[in-house]
């Protein structure tokens, strides 16, 4: 099995639309999209992740299934003392969060107090419940730290959603803090990150990335 997830093109954050910009670069996205072999399309229900995946839904001609725990996470989530007002979660100064012990260990990050005094966990734990019911439905459960194989197959699903969820997703693939990559990576618009799943052991699945953050379609459109 395959995975696509891909970040929503330059965002008009003021309309949930795209900036003139980011119909580009979807328009581009849609043209190196074409070739690839991809089995059913999903959403975030927010416009501008919508507007992403509908060019490359139509030269497959598939619909776009929306999946609303998809959607990016609330945007005032954490109050720290340097701040005026709430903050999202991967908008801490890094200076703030190397200052706490346990932020990037796969299994305590959600006991950093500024994370276990807000609803962020809460919200990680129920995106990571519905993308497994997600994968279950494709032919993967989930087992600790692995996925049993139900039904081993070569489909490709892409997913359009936002930067901060598709950290979620991976961390919860990769099995390790969401911190480590709200904090350390950065999947620009429109970008495109490959998950495979490796099956060395009959039954068993580990997903592994293979490409993250991928923007050639920008480099060859001159975008």
């Amino acid at each position: 099995m395959r995975i696509l997830l891909i970040r929503h093109g330059d965002p008009d954050y003021a309309i949930d639309g795209l900036t003139e910009k980011g119909k580009r670069e979807v328009a581009l996205l849609a043209k190196k999209l074409a070739a690839e072999k991809i089995d059913r399309i999903y959403s975030s229900p927010l416009g501008r992740a919508r507007l992403t995946a509908e060019p490359t839904a139509k030269a497959h001609g598939l619909e776009v299934e929306i999946l609303p725990f998809m959607r990016e996470f609330s945007e005032k989530q954490v109050k720290l003392p340097y701040m005026d007002a709430p903050s999202i979660v991967w908008d801490i100064l890094p200076a703030y969060v190397n200052e706490q012990p346990d932020v990037y260990s796969k299994d305590a990050w959600q006991e950093t107090p500024y994370i276990k005094n807000s609803e962020v966990f809460e919200e990680y734990e129920a995106v990571c419940k519905s993308f497994d019911a997600l994968l279950a439905r494709h032919g993967y459960e989930r087992e600790g730290y692995n996925y049993k194989v139900v039904n081993p197959n070569h489909d490709t699903i892409a997913i359009f959603c936002h930067f901060g969820v598709m950290a979620v997703l991976l961390s919860h693939l990769l099995n390790c803090s969401p911190c480590s990559l709200w904090q350390h990576t950065c999947a620009l618009p429109s970008s495109v990150t490959t998950i495979y799943t490796e099956e060395r052991r009959k039954g068993i699945a580990l997903f592994r990335a293979i490409g993250f953050g991928d923007i050639s379609h920008l480099y060859a459109g001159g975008e």
